[in-house]
């Protein structure tokens, strides 16, 4: 009756990709959050490669995301004697949401509401109303549990490389050159594919998957 727990995960995880977290940690208090998972091919590995020697040719030092995921929530904090009912209402919400296929390919530059993350993202173009249905069901547990919902007009997309502080505006004035090696790629305009087969949920130290439908 309950989602798949996978292997447990440090809370220090690569979906955190060793940043400082942006919240006070309490005992028996959990980062938590929903996503769908992203495993990138050697095409993929290549190009980010090249994304992030052309960012650091206008000095602005980027480190890879160590996992690729697309966000279906925002972090939130989850008590741990919750976690049972959490995954459960998750479950229960998503059973009729059906597999799909998702695309992203323009670039996009992100930064955290504190101002002290900022991220290279891939935005997704083809998908984004299967990925709303999955957001609406999501909301619904989140909602339950009085925590907070997910951005009302989200921009969807997979994080490639982050770094430290706001450099938003010096990214700007770059991200023409940076998209012209999506665009320009040698086999034509790379497009990232994600099979949005199931969703994850990352509580503590902790990881559920919530298989999609056919």
């Amino acid at each position: 009756m309950f989602p798949d727990e996978l292997d447990s995960q440090t809370e220090e995880s690569a979906l955190h990709g060793g940043r400082i977290r942006s919240f006070k940690h309490e005992r028996g208090s959990w980062a938590t959050y929903v996503y769908l998972p992203y495993y990138p091919e050697e095409e993929f590995r290549v190009l980010l490669e090249d994304l992030l020697l052309a960012a650091r040719a206008r000095g602005v030092v980027l480190s890879p995301q160590e996992e690729f995921h697309l966000s279906l929530s925002q972090t939130v904090v989850l008590r741990h004697h919750w976690i049972q009912n959490f995954t459960q209402s998750l479950r229960d919400g998503l059973v009729h949401c059906k597999r799909f296929l998702c695309s992203a390919r323009k670039l996009r530059i992100y930064c955290n509401a504190e101002g002290t993350r900022t991220f290279l993202g891939m935005e997704v173009y083809a998908g984004q109303a299967q990925l709303l249905e999955l957001v609406q069901a999501v909301d619904r547990t989140m909602t339950e549990f009085r925590l907070d919902t997910f951005y009302k007009d989200p921009s969807f997309h997979v994080s490639l490389a982050w770094c430290v502080g706001d450099v938003t505006e010096q990214m700007k004035e770059g991200i023409q050159e940076l998209q012209s090696l999506v665009d320009d790629h040698e086999e034509g305009p790379y497009l990232l594919s994600l099979d949005c087969m199931e969703v994850y949920c990352r509580t503590g130290n902790k990881t559920f998957r919530f298989p999609l439908t056919h």
